[in-house]
């Protein structure tokens, strides 16, 4: 019985019989030319046809609950109430730290720190660590929101400065500057001179509640931006992410003035503290650094009276005070 060709054999195998070869080619030599072509179509046809494809199982995600839809204006309103609904902190906190990451090769996680996180807005921050052991203080970091101070008491240092002097240490702790937690710990509204712009998109993520589930949220990207004097270019200051499953804030970005990315700060496990929700957890990551925070609210106290000399910090009378620009 002959055999059956695939059209793609009958298109192929006649322009194979029609080649024209010299006098000293035998025809057994032309009959291989026309098998090879015919193979050649037959090793093709299962890419044409799909055969050649792999399919795996994923875990399939599925949206929230409820999703929100709402305006510019109306969230704008609500960043502005979140940010008014704070005028003073008093946070009992476990910091944990870790540097480096894939340029230097290593990640170096360092034992948690219990402290303090005091705020009193608009400019006054404190920040108060202990080492673990004897409960000795570790770090103890205040600023007026223009001048710092540090004090190192395991290394007998004491450092001040102005808040906007450029970081110069090799340690990246030691780079902290009081902005870094007064930014990521509340997320400022729109301030003057801001433009702003609301785009959609979506994130997939696992909730702390249920690891094993997998969502996918429509998201809500808020934008602030500011204008180049003198040219036709905006500059990006932050960028804030909101969950449209629950309208509150998950992360946000915040660029320096050459674009990049100088801080991210995460936000999760949201609690009700004093009528107030506010993230129990935050991340604060630091990537020109390589730095990375954990800080976990074990107790949040708002709104309460904080005390001028609960933001002042003296350097000890044995250390010298190592002045930064």
């Amino acid at each position: 019985m002959p055999l059956k060709t695939h059209p793609l054999q009958r298109a192929l195998i006649p322009r194979a019989q029609g080649l024209s070869f010299p006098g000293r080619y035998t025809s057994g030599l032309r009959r291989c030319i026309q098998r090879g072509i015919a193979l050649g179509a037959l090793c093709i046809l299962p890419a044409l046809t799909g055969c050649f494809r792999v399919t795996r199982a994923v875990q399939k995600s599925h949206p929230p609950t409820a999703v929100f839809t709402t305006s510019l204006d109306q969230i704008l309103r609500e960043t502005q109430e979140r940010y008014d609904a704070i005028k003073t902190m008093n946070a009992s906190v476990e910091i944990v730290a870790s540097t480096g990451g894939d340029k230097q090769g290593k990640v170096v996680e360092y034992t948690a720190l219990s402290g303090y996180v005091l705020e009193r807005k608009p400019n006054d921050l404190r920040v108060i660590l202990f080492l673990p052991i004897a409960h000795l203080r570790a770090m103890d970091m205040v600023t007026d929101g223009t001048t710092f101070k540090l004090s190192i008491p395991p290394k007998d240092r004491f450092l001040t400065g102005t808040n906007a002097a450029e970081p110069h240490s090799k340690n990246s702790l030691e780079n902290l500057r009081p902005n870094v937690f007064s930014d990521s710990l509340f997320i400022k509204p729109q301030q003057e001179g801001e433009l702003v712009a609301l785009t959609s998109d979506e994130r997939v993520y696992r909730p702390s509640s249920n690891p094993k589930d997998l969502i996918a949220e429509p998201t809500y990207e808020l934008s602030f931006l500011r204008s180049v004097p003198g040219r036709t270019e905006l500059k990006t200051q932050r960028v804030v992410h909101i969950g449209r499953g629950t309208m509150l804030p998950f992360q946000q970005d915040i660029y320096d003035k050459s674009g990049q990315l100088d801080t991210q700060a995460l936000y999760e496990n949201y609690e009700t503290f004093g009528g107030v929700q506010f993230p129990a957890k935050i991340t604060i990551r630091r990537p020109k650094d390589q730095l990375s925070l954990v800080l976990t609210i074990n107790k949040l106290a708002v709104n309460q009276t904080l005390e001028d000399d609960q933001f002042e910090l003296k350097p000890p009378s044995n250390v010298k005070v190592e002045q930064l620009p």
